[in-house]
């Protein structure tokens, strides 16, 4: 099972394996605070299109579309990650604001595909 949760949310024991999903590191957090298990920031999009995203709603499709895009470049994390979520449950940490306009929104609709890629 995947959720999604912000980093700045205190850490609960149902969350299961706790894994960042951010590029950059979240701001007024420490490493300690954050009790993640794993950073993960190569899945994270790349910095270009969280620059060009800026979460912009207005831009949530085409930031959706690309970054579906760069995952198709990280099958075998994203495999990984699909072996964990059926082994426990895994909680994909983000730092942004916006709860329903942000990657790991995505990468959690990647996730809950069935099948081997990013994207069926």
């Amino acid at each position: 099972m995947v959720t999604i949760k912000r980093i700045y949310d205190p850490p609960s024991r149902t969350d299961g394996t706790r894994i960042l999903v951010d590029r950059l590191w979240p701001r007024g957090i420490t490493k300690e605070g954050a009790a993640i298990d794993e950073w993960l920031r190569d899945i994270a999009p790349s910095t270009g299109l969280r620059k060009s995203f800026g979460h912009d709603p207005g831009k949530w499709q085409l930031f959706k579309t690309r970054y579906k895009k760069e995952l198709k470049g990280h099958a075998e994390i994203v495999k990984e990650l699909r072996r964990k979520a059926k082994k426990d449950r895994v909680t994909l940490l983000f730092s942004a604001k916006d709860m329903e306009h942000n990657n790991a929104v995505v990468l959690k609709e990647v996730l809950d595909r069935t099948g081997g890629g990013p994207e069926r």
